[in-house]
């Protein structure tokens, strides 16, 4: 059964101000006498603090998860799939914690993984779409490797925009034609943005400890950004792609999607490194990979030069409330010790807006790494149900197959690519993929970087995504604030979903260069650590089921 707390939704959405207090403790161990963890608000570290001490085991915390994914699913469809093993794989864990062993702080943790993210196990590895499901990889992807070697517990699959985001013109943030449509915690109908819809919901109300997510242009950042959440899109080849179902190799990434930075430090330490059968992680410049939990503190500003691109915020008729929030942020910033450049504007910003390879629907280069990539997907499952080899015939599938809800939702992005006169590797490939290094590097993050001599850029979340994406850059994005009560509630075209209303969270972006992101968590949990924007509001939608209920 799940609740949605209606007296929470007035109380939540109608107050203007003050801070809501963080429950951290929701009952008493039967174990131990001790305070159990509140998993709306529990971070790694608390969790690890409560195994440790066996104030709950991990099949505890399993169980209880579970029980808020049935909980709240029914309204929110933020999980396609549970892992029928999960329990089993907790109590192993757990056997192993009892013996002396553990592997780190990732151990007998439940994380739940966007449904792109291949498992060689008994869950599906979809993109939410029928046309792969049955298929079986020929082993975990890297990502999934890593994490279980890690002692993480993959509870699920979270649901996303179908194909990551790359199939329709017409579609919605997070639908599926396996999943449903996921929606945000935040206000009813709440549009949950994405791709990685379903990480960033999970998230957001404590259906996990933490999520794990996918970005091409936008989608790690952007649900992170809607949902109150700190997400890390890490630098194109800083974490494996092999066995992810892809978009296109130039701009794919996959990072975390968190309720704190330092669990999101956790994580990227666990699955960032290089991996023989993804080659962009070669260009990773340092042989061990960051501690990035380590370089979490509140100091982390002190001495850092930080640069404003102004010509690059674009105010709206309906986005003051973050445009206020930014701009007060500055002061934040200058108190935690930073300097700040005001105008450390992006050099060819003009470029940059006529480059019609700047958006990843139109790239001519993004296009023809999908024809290749996705046909390489299909191609090495060692189980291939439906048959599908290549873009034509994947075409052909989700046009014919009811459930793919075609032509309701068209296969544009598909047909494009599919005619490109573009092909990986050919003339008119590496010319656009020069002038796409240059528009996002160049001319836009890089070139403010270097003009202006700073450490990072900071940039309100909603505009950050597209500089970032096309010359594969890092971005991590923290909460900011909210849009007030008074906010006009908006409908998506179809009616179907709120793309803005009262209370919807935002972000505020840190850009910096390639494979710098031990720099940027150190100036994002420094904000962060100052602010606590997160704890201003709650979701109108929270799962009752705590750890107290499953012991």
């Amino acid at each position: 059964m799940f609740v949605i707390r209606l007296g929470l939704v007035l109380s939540t959405l109608l107050s203007v101000g003050s801070r809501i207090a963080a429950c951290v403790t929701h009952g008493i161990s039967p174990k131990n006498g001790q305070p159990l963890p509140d998993l709306l608000y529990a971070t790694i570290d608390d969790l690890q603090s409560g195994l440790e001490a066996g104030t709950f085991t991990s099949v505890d915390l399993t169980k209880a998860y579970l029980a808020r994914i049935d909980e709240v699913n029914p309204v929110l469809h933020a999980v396609i799939e549970t892992n029928p093993d999960a329990i089993s794989i907790a109590a192993s864990l757990d056997a192993e914690r009892a013996s002396g062993s553990t592997r780190g702080m990732l151990h007998g943790i439940p994380i739940c993984i966007k449904d792109n993210i291949a498992t060689l196990d008994k869950m599906n590895n979809t993109a939410g779409s029928f046309a792969l499901l049955g298929a079986i990889p020929p082993s975990d992807s890297t990502i999934a490797a890593k994490l279980k070697a890690a002692g993480a517990i993959i509870i699920g699959k979270c649901n996303l925009s179908q194909w990551a985001n790359y199939r329709s013109s017409n579609g919605t943030n997070g639908w599926t034609s396996r999943g449903g449509q996921t929606m945000g915690a935040y206000y009813p109908m709440q549009d949950p943005s994405g791709s990685s819809s379903g990480p960033g919901v999970v998230s957001s109300i404590g259906l996990a400890a933490a999520a794990i997510g996918t970005e091409t242009s936008g989608s790690i950042i952007s649900p992170s950004s809607r949902n109150s959440l700190t997400g890390i899109k890490p630098s194109v080849g800083l974490t494996s792609r092999y066995l992810v179902v892809p978009i296109s190799q130039t701009q794919d990434t996959i990072g975390p999607i968190t309720r704190t930075m330092m669990d999101a430090a956790y994580i990227l330490s666990v699955i960032a490194g290089e991996d023989p059968h993804d080659n962009y992680t070669s260009a990773i410049p340092f042989e061990t990979v960051p501690d990035y939990a380590a370089e979490c503190n509140s100091k982390g500003l002190r001495g850092a030069k930080i640069g404003i691109p102004r010509n690059a915020i674009t105010v709206s008729s309906t986005n003051g409330p973050e445009i206020t929030a930014f701009n007060a942020s500055i002061k934040v910033f200058q108190q935690l010790g930073a300097t700040i450049v005001d105008d450390a504007n992006f050099p060819d910003l003009a470029g940059y807006q006529n480059f019609t390879g700047a958006s990843y629907t139109s790239s001519p280069v993004v296009g023809a790494d999908f024809v290749v990539d996705v046909a390489n997907y299909f191609n090495e499952m060692t189980t291939n149900p439906n048959g599908i080899k290549n873009i034509y015939e994947l075409i052909n599938f989700t046009e014919t197959y009811a459930p793919e809800d075609y032509p309701d939702r068209n296969v544009a992005s598909w047909v494009g690519a599919a005619s490109l006169n573009t092909t990986m590797g050919d003339a008119n490939y590496y010319a656009a993929l020069l002038q796409q290094y240059y528009y996002g590097s160049n001319a836009t993050i890089l070139g403010a970087l270097e003009k202006y001599d700073l450490d990072a850029l900071i940039i309100p979340s909603s505009m950050s995504p597209g500089y970032a994406a096309i010359a594969g850059y890092p971005i991590i994005s923290v909460p900011l604030g909210y849009y007030p009560a008074t906010t006009n509630v908006t409908y998506n075209s179809r009616g179907t979903l709120v793309s803005l209303g009262p209370n919807f969270p935002f972000g505020l972006s840190f850009f910096g260069r390639r494979f710098s992101e031990a720099s940027l968590v150190k100036y994002a949990c420094a904000f962060e650590s100052a602010t606590h924007y997160r704890e201003l509001r709650n979701p109108y939608i929270i799962p009752n089921i705590q750890l107290i209920d499953v012991m």
